[in-house]
Order: C-alpha cells, then structure tokens, then sequence
C-alpha cells in the first residue's frame, strides 16, 4: 500500500502539470468539493450560452423560413454574440474563482451574471419595443 500516489499527477515528487498554469500554479490544493461545485457552475454557465446560441440560430431560421423583417436576423445575431460572451465569462470566472479558492481568499463577485442580466433586459427591451411597433403600424 505504500506505492500507491498520494499527490497530483501520481505522487509528491512529480511536478504538477495541469493547465491553465495561472489557476493551478495558484495557493494550496483545496478540498475537492469547492473545485469541483465551481466547475459545475461554470458548466452551468456554459449551458446558458449554448442555449443562448441555439435560440439566435432558432430566430435566424424561423426568420428566414416565414419571410419575417431583417430586424429578427439583427436579434438572432445578438443573441448569439451574448451567448459568447456568457461563455467566455464564464471561462473567466472559473479562473478567477478556482485561483480564490486556491489563495485562502474571499471569492469575487460574479461577472457572468452581470453580462446575462444586462443582455437580457436590453433585448427584452429591443423585442418589446419591436412589438409595439409592428401593432402599431398593423
């Protein structure tokens, strides 16, 4: 039982060679548990995005096959756009967050949820305002 590995990559001795280096070259090794409910929430996150890119694509389709104004491809293009940059907060949250964890310090405010609420009240914002037009104009 004494050959078993008892640090990162198979034993003490071995150097740690997982990446990002800035995250993991950062503080002690914390319990498990932290690391891994903060990658569920990035994982999460990711989700969000993705589900955010499948609706633009989703509106841009719809758009095209029922002839429906340009306007709706601008949306479908924003859409996607906040979905990418949900993502890619997301990356940068874990990072930041994995590195407090690491450090002993106290965890960062979310960007993520910034990004998503801002985007999501500008375009319900758009979307209404295009649908008071259209009744208007009808």
């Amino acid at each position: 039982m004494g050959d078993e590995p008892s640090g990162v990559d198979g034993g003490p001795d071995q150097p740690d060679t997982r990446r990002p280096r800035s995250v993991y070259g950062v503080g002690t090794e914390p319990d498990p548990r932290f690391s891994l409910a903060n990658e569920r929430t990035a994982l999460a996150w990711v989700r969000t995005s993705l589900a955010l890119v499948a609706g633009g694509v989703a509106v841009t389709s719809l758009a095209s096959l029922a002839d429906l104004p340009a306007f709706l491809d601008v949306v479908a293009v924003l859409v996607c756009l906040i979905g990418a940059a949900v993502a890619v907060a997301s990356w940068l949250s874990w990072q930041r967050t994995e590195r407090a964890i690491r450090a002993g310090r106290p965890l960062p405010p979310p960007i993520v949820l910034r990004v998503l609420v801002v985007a999501v009240a500008v375009l319900a914002l758009v979307m209404a305002g295009y649908a008071i037009s259209r009744v208007a104009g009808a």
